[in-house]
């Protein structure tokens, strides 16, 4: 089995809210977390494209992809060791149509977000707070 895995996260933001979904109860990974939305890419995918694809079938919305937020490098509790990017998306629709992966779903204002989402997002919290919040 492959041990090492590229994968994408979302950090959506609507109208100074960020979407965090819950992670369903039977989730072999840290079930009933909230986290933001996105997975593994496929062999060779786009990591934009891929994203757009793991949002769309986790939360049923269509995202602009914009600038990476953060990269992470990490290992889970399985041994996988995974490369994360996390990239600042916009979302022009609040609809969610969540899929069997999450069991509900929060549009968080901002400044609510630390103490909600896993304290692993801090770090993209912290960034985008100092740089992207008050930006144009």
């Amino acid at each position: 089995m492959n041990k090492f895995r590229l994968a994408v996260k979302g950090f959506i933001v609507r109208d100074n809210t960020v979407l965090i979904l819950k992670r369903a109860q039977d989730d072999a990974m840290m079930p009933e977390i909230w986290e933001i939305p996105g997975g593994r890419l496929r062999p060779s995918e786009d990591p934009r494209i891929g994203l757009k694809r793991e949002i769309m079938e986790e939360t049923g919305i269509e995202v602009e992809v914009g600038q990476p937020l953060n990269v992470r490098h990490f290992t889970r509790s399985d041994k996988q060791v995974v490369t994360m990017i996390i990239f600042l998306c916009s979302a022009t629709e609040s609809h969610v149509q969540l899929s069997e992966e999450h069991s509900t779903f929060r549009w968080v204002p901002i400044e609510e977000c630390e103490g909600v989402l896993s304290e692993f997002y801090n770090p993209e919290l912290e960034i985008y707070t100092k740089f992207f919040r008050n930006a144009p």
